[in-house]
């Protein structure tokens, strides 16, 4: 039979690919899964979770396994949706931005408008987390790690299979596979469909899947892969009430007449297609050279800002939910070329690699209804009656964005228990914008990114190692030219900003004793150059601000990781987490107490500003634990038991609204069994077996209610839904 390289583009990031001593070394690789899962000579916090775990846990978000991973957090959203963060990077931020984490799914740095990613959860060969600054391998926005994502491939899967499961809240999931291989080539296609009408008021969604995925060899030592997948998403957007008292009485967040308590953004309908072609060649002394082609197209509609006034700016109490201002067309094209080659003698390895992307973003945003101008003050000050109308446009803009990368690795074995690595990456950004206002503008940087590691192997079972690593954030072009391109507000452009930096420090231990994996790390993570308003995040002020490198933090903290078998039908899964994240420099957050007057004569509210320099980024908790617990009671019964708890948190930058921890356990029972030709397994599922009510999230920057008073009724909250039962069945054949 043929060799089956299976070195694909489709897998997102090679770590640990070493021998199981260091005579023979081999490099990291950002483009190409590895044949090994041994980290002895791993220099930074890796771990990798496979694509059967995955489907054993019957997750509706991904969420619920990146919380095994010490140091990640999720924002999670309906259905599959979630931002990413780790370490505690970019938890005060709570809108659209980015989420300080390359999130890499088939060898593509993916995002898309909101900073969250959407997952196809039953197409994972496996999730790879790697901490500390990562733009060494991916460039911008690498500033605490990578979450790389392996998509289904593989003659492995050249069976039949069918699923279907059912939950709370009108959930439901149906996937079908087939696939085929011989000495040749391998392929599968798989159809999926999840649904539900989810426990908050308008938070149902519908969302399908088309992927395949083929690879063909063509002689021992080469392949070439090809990889499509296409989804469509239909889902709404709300969950948030407004205080801790409406979250006491209305946790599903019903409007009960009150139609300003809607999202600012709704109605959302997606598009994606993610689609590869790479081509991997084997030489007969070691080295191997890669070439992968893809692209990435994302197209989203939605409607934004609630309607509560008409088309004379007068309050209308008969709007509906559906009455919003604005209709909104977002698309984005990520294409690319990624080539590596790489070769490892006895002592060293190196790697070599170019990384060319061309990604385009484009908004359109136009009027759904008729609505009236309002000026304050000067000689036009008034209301003028259906100034716009449905089909006006509100912005049309178009940002071109152009990456020119290189970038290697290089790494020598002092001694057979003794190795170091070194990677060294310099992207050339090029931005370009133009829109319907005739601007057009443009920026370039040029940003270094580096990680320099030691690792020593001080006994066969356990492991030493450190790690120097940055990753960077280059500006936008709505932060550079922020007078230009936004149509409200009084933020001026500021076209010198620059990129700004995060230094990861890290040292570390694994070990293996007794069929027990340990590994702990400590890590200080610090952000130079913090890129935020002068008048701070989301605040407010009654002067002119920009975007400036005006900001800092840190963020400090303890990871422990163990797993392993205590009997051969126990085993066990923990992470822990402690983490101090604060500021280093915030001296300018502002907010606004009270309510603006209009009239006879327009007062804007007064504006506090505050110095919250040293105080904990909110939503940081500083203990973090989840344990698993699995449990083989016979051949084909098996249980799952989770426990999941954090402890309490500041929802607002000023640390004066905490929010208590809390603690919930998970239960599962799955039977396999062997039925004619078809291997099938059943299961049932409960999360939150106790029903207990917390806040999945909670945030706060404002006088929401506009009483002057800044507490707990300001806050916007989203109830957990409470217990949540699903329930499925599966066969293969």
């Amino acid at each position: 039979m043929k060799k089956i390289t299976a070195i694909s583009a489709v897998c997102a990031l090679a770590i640990s690919a070493y021998a199981s001593d260091l005579g023979t070394i081999k490099v990291e690789s950002s483009t190409i899964d590895d044949k090994f899962e041994n980290k002895k000579s791993e220099v930074s916090s890796t771990t990798t979770i496979s694509g059967e775990r995955v489907d054993k846990e019957h997750v509706e978000n991904l969420q619920q396994i990146l919380q095994s991973i010490p140091g990640i957090t999720t924002e999670s959203s309906t259905g599959d949706t979630l931002k990413i963060h780790l370490r505690g990077v970019e938890n005060q931020m709570y809108m659209g931005e980015k989420p300080g984490v390359a999130v890499v799914i088939d060898g593509v740095p993916v995002f898309e408008r909101t900073g969250k990613v959407n997952i196809d959860l039953d197409n994972i060969e496996s999730v790879k987390v790697i901490k500390g600054g990562a733009s060494y391998l991916f460039g911008d926005d690498a500033l605490s790690g990578a979450v790389i994502i392996t998509t289904k491939r593989g003659a492995k899967y050249n069976h039949n299979y069918g699923a279907v499961e059912v939950g709370s809240d009108g959930y439901k999931k149906a996937v079908a596979r087939t696939g085929y291989a011989n000495d040749d080539l391998s392929f599968h296609v798989q159809a999926s469909t999840r649904s539900a009408d989810g426990y908050h008021e308008d938070s149902d969604y519908d969302t399908k899947y088309l992927n395949g995925k083929l690879q063909y060899y063509i002689d021992d030592s080469s392949d070439i892969n090809l990889g499509v997948e296409y989804s469509e998403r239909e889902k709404d957007s709300h969950g948030t009430v407004g205080g801790g008292l409406e979250a006491l009485t209305n946790p599903e967040s019903i409007y009960l007449g009150d139609q300003q308590s809607r999202d600012y953004t709704r109605g959302y309908d997606v598009e994606l297609l993610k689609a590869f072609l790479t081509y991997s060649k084997d030489f007969d002394h070691g080295a191997n050279l890669l070439v992968n082609t893809y692209i990435y197209t994302d197209t989203t509609e939605f409607m934004s800002a609630p309607q509560t006034k008409d088309s004379s700016g007068n309050t209308d109490l008969t709007l509906t939910d559906d009455n919003y201002v604005y209709d909104n067309h977002y698309e984005q094209t990520q294409k690319g070329v990624k080539g590596e080659y790489r070769d490892s003698f006895n002592s060293s390895a190196a790697l070599v690699g170019v990384d060319l992307r061309a990604n385009e973003y484009e908004n359109k945003t136009t009027f759904r209804a008729a609505q009236a101008l309002v000026v304050y003050g000067g000689p036009m000050a008034g209301v003028y009656p259906d100034y716009y109308q449905p089909g006006d446009f509100k912005s049309n803009n178009k940002t071109d964005e152009n990456v020119y990368a290189v970038y290697g690795e290089y790494k020598y074995a002092f001694t057979n228990s003794f190795s170091a690595t070194a990677n060294l990456r310099y992207d050339k950004i090029k931005l370009d914008y133009t829109d319907s206002e005739a601007n057009d503008l443009n920026k370039d940087f040029s940003v270094y990114s580096y990680r320099l590691g030691l690792n020593y192997q001080m006994s066969d079972n356990s492991t030493l190692f450190a790690n120097y690593s940055t990753g960077f954030r280059a500006p936008t072009i709505s932060q550079l030219f922020a007078g230009d391109v936004s149509t409200w507000g009084s933020t001026i452009n500021n076209p010198n900003l620059k990129p700004e930096e995060s230094l990861n420090y890290e040292i570390g231990v694994r070990a293996l004793a007794n069929n027990i994996k340990y590994e702990a790390s400590i890590f200080q993570l610090d952000r130079k150059d913090f890129i935020m308003r002068t008048s701070g995040n989301y605040g407010d002020t009654d002067t002119t601000d920009m975007w400036d490198n005006v900001g800092g933090a840190r963020h400090r903290g303890l990871e422990l990781s163990t797993m392993g078998e205590i009997t051969d039908s126990l085993s066990f899964n923990m992470a822990y987490t402690y983490l101090r994240a604060k500021y280093t420099n915030y001296r300018n957050f502002g907010i606004t107490l009270g309510s603006d007057v209009y009239f006879p004569v327009f007062t804007p509210a007064p504006v506090m500003t505050y110095d919250v320099t040293g105080n904990t980024i909110p939503r940081t908790s500083k203990h973090t634990v989840n344990l698993i617990m699995d449990y083989k009671a016979t051949k084909e019964l098996s249980f799952m038991t989770e426990v999941n708890a954090k402890s309490k948190y500041y929802a607002d930058d000023l640390n004066q609204i905490e929010i208590g921890g809390h603690a919930t356990l998970n239960l599962m029972a799955t039977y396999n069994s062997k039925l004619g030709m078809f291997d099938t397994s059943f299961f049932v599922r409960a999360d939150n077996v106790l029903d207990k009510q917390y806040y999945t999230s909670a945030r706060s920057s404002s006088d929401r209610n506009e009483d002057g008073l800044f507490n707990s009724e300001d806050l916007s909250i989203t109830v957990n839904p409470g217990r949540v039962l699903t329930a499925g069945l599966s066969a293969k054949f």
